[in-house]
């Protein structure tokens, strides 16, 4: 079978980056991108199986531009993988508009514009493919001090899901959110950005503090994240959404079983509104 030709966004470190590897090592081919791809290496990538790319996922004529040379040098890609983004932390009155708005501009306006992209030419080419959007366990439950983090990755679970209805099947175009927990990546670490209006009122929180706790405590292993990123990406009919993570796969079940409980509990107002006769 002829490689396929994945395009990963945000390979520099984490998930990214041991995508890149596990994707070599299956002697699959990779367009890795970075905002300055200049600084990737990966063991195993030469000029036959590997294109590095400079890509900014906020600027279309960027995003246009890396995938226009994975074209020209592979002539498809088969599975794009959104893995750009970052973690925006801090009560939610400590944010800045400013962070508010950069935040959704990566997380969620970033991924669109190459969803869109992509999308557009699996379909021109005729090829088909998957695209894989990395969102969060936070794209499924709200997480104290994570509220616009939370609102960019619950956005791109929404939009994720009504587009897989909007494509025909026999463009052979498919979508799997997937939903990480914790890993010990840069994500908590030096990637992640932190509220810069200071409150008094949320002296009870310290996001900071949280997070620097948590850095590289984490139970996930991102080395084999990206094998069950591979494995979705492989599969025949993958699915909308995945779980990855022995904490995030708990909290799912969780949230769950309150939410059943609750739309249980409301039935009868829920059920109350329709016209008479």
């Amino acid at each position: 079978m002829a490689p396929r030709i994945f395009l990963i966004t945000g390979t520099s470190t984490g998930f990214g980056a041991e995508l890149v590897k596990v994707v070599l090592k299956n002697g699959d081919h990779v367009v890795a991108t970075a905002r300055n791809s200049s600084k990737l290496s990966f063991d195993g990538a030469d000029s036959t199986n590997s294109l590095f790319v400079d890509l900014d996922v906020t600027k279309q004529e960027s995003v246009d531009k890396a995938f226009d040379e994975a074209i020209k040098k592979f002539k498809r890609v088969d599975v794009v993988v959104n893995n750009a983004g970052y973690g925006l932390s801090g009560p939610f009155e400590t944010l800045s508009d400013k962070q508010i708005r950069t935040q959704m501009e990566i997380n969620f306006f970033g991924l669109i514009n190459v969803t869109r992209k992509a999308m557009e030419i699996m379909r021109d080419l005729k090829t088909g493919g998957v695209i894989q959007q990395v969102t969060s366990i936070g794209g499924q439950v709200g997480v104290p001090s994570f509220s616009i983090y939370c609102a960019s990755k619950w956005a791109v679970e929404g939009f994720t899901e009504a587009i897989s209805k909007e494509v025909k099947p026999e463009w052979g175009i498919k979508f799997t959110c997937i939903e990480p927990g914790g890993f010990r990546t840069d994500w908590s670490g030096r990637s992640m950005d932190f509220g810069e209006k200071p409150n008094a009122a949320y002296s009870h929180i310290n996001a900071k503090e949280n997070a620097s706790q948590r850095h590289m405590t984490q139970a996930g292993d991102p080395v084999k994240a990206a094998k069950v990123f591979y494995d979705l990406a492989v599969m025949d009919n993958p699915p909308l959404r995945c779980i990855v993570g022995t904490d995030a796969y708990s909290t799912i079940n969780q949230k769950l079983d309150t939410y059943s409980q609750n739309v249980k509990e409301f039935e009868k107002w829920s059920n109350s509104t329709d016209v008479d006769g």
